[in-house]
């Protein structure tokens, strides 16, 4: 069951796919910037600019460096996060999938795309967990999750964020990727505090403005599945693509590589 302090946080979660925890990683604030900084200066081999011809500022990004940063790992094994999290997904195991952090400098444009987590990603199931952590405070620079989208029928189809083309070659196996604003969908953001988390579902739509205030907007994610998730085959690379992971369809994802925090 969940534990009672995340009670009404999950009955949120399961019906909007998206909901706001308070203050849950405040104490991993200053070791969090900290280390960003320090992923920044060295990014791993998925690290990525993502501001192209005609934007203004920077949008860094980069994932899977949970082993390099102490910061990282610490933050994603907290046990009041993996409480959190194991509660989101109605308990059971909670397993670490990857980090990711996004970094958008003063005057950047670039928008991070509507896109939904899953469709990138070689996880099925529904007990999936994304937590966003601003570790800067954010209004219009928060994330965005349109409400209900984690329940529609077909996934929406990714896209890489500089270019702008279909990630996979079949782009009839998903739905278009919609206009949120223009098509007056509910759409949920928060003014946010650093240390406060969106909790929002893998198939959740999703999304960010530009940052066009003055001081640098720092975001840390953190991913994680549960019981019911399952490697899946999709119709090219995923990103993370995690090279020579050697998982089949429907085998649970392996533990050297992706830790069991809960059980």
């Amino acid at each position: 069951m969940p534990a009672p302090d995340f009670a009404r946080a999950a009955e949120a979660y399961r019906r909007d796919g998206a909901v706001v925890l308070r203050g849950l990683l405040r104490d991993h604030v200053e070791p969090l910037r900290a280390a960003v900084a320090d992923n920044m200066a060295a990014p791993g081999p998925y690290g990525a600019e993502n501001v192209g011809k005609g934007d203004t500022g920077r949008f860094f990004d980069d994932y899977c460096n949970w082993t390099r940063f102490p910061a990282f790992e610490a933050a994603a094994r907290d046990p009041r996060v993996v409480e959190a999290v194991g509660a989101l997904m109605g308990g059971g195991r909670v397993q670490l999938f990857h980090d990711h952090v996004l970094v958008k400098e003063p005057g950047t444009s670039k928008p991070t795309p509507w896109h939904q987590d899953g469709p990138y990603y070689f996880v099925d199931g529904d007990q999936t967990v994304s937590l966003w952590v601003p570790l800067d405070p954010v209004a219009e620079a928060t994330l965005r999750c349109v409400r209900g989208s984690h329940l529609w029928d077909r996934p929406v189809l990714p896209t890489r964020w500089l270019k702008g083309d279909d990630f996979y070659p079949d782009p009839d196996a998903y739905a278009p990727v919609p206009d949120p604003d223009a098509e007056d969908m509910d759409v949920l953001e928060w003014t946010m505090e650093p240390g406060d988390a969106v909790a929002f579902h893998y198939r959740t739509l999703h999304g960010a403005r530009g940052n066009s205030s003055d001081r640098t907007r720092r975001a840390f994610s953190l991913r994680y599945v549960g019981e019911d998730a399952r490697y899946a085959a999709r119709p090219g690379p995923t990103s993370p693509s995690f090279p020579g992971h050697g998982m089949t369809p429907g085998q649970r994802l392996r533990e050297d590589w992706f830790p069991i925090l809960r059980n």
